[in-house]
């Protein structure tokens, strides 16, 4: 319920990054920023570094010279009340 509330909140370019592989993960952001220009990347914990990857990815390999990485957001969050988690957002865009 509270991830719904969360995806809900977060504009359609958003990408949230789980543990999947990391080229077809790749393929479906570099879809969202072909379609909006712009993407998100939002990962926690132990999927911070697959995020990482794929924004690497992106801007180095695929759309070399066509797209930057805006800005990196680092921050931690209380999950459920108990441990502190890290997050990451990475945003890109095309130029």
């Amino acid at each position: 319920m509270e991830e719904t509330k969360q995806i809900a909140q977060h504009p359609p370019y958003t990408y949230f990054v789980r543990n999947d592989p990391i080229m077809p993960a790749a393929l479906d952001v570099f879809t969202i920023l072909n379609k909006h220009g712009k993407t998100i990347l939002l990962a926690k914990g132990l999927n911070i570094p697959a995020a990482v990857a794929i924004a690497n990815i992106i801007v180095e390999k695929m759309l070399h010279n066509s797209c930057k990485t805006d800005y990196i957001k680092l921050d931690s969050e209380n999950e459920f009340g108990k441990r502190m988690i890290s997050t990451i957002e990475i945003s890109i865009s095309k130029n």
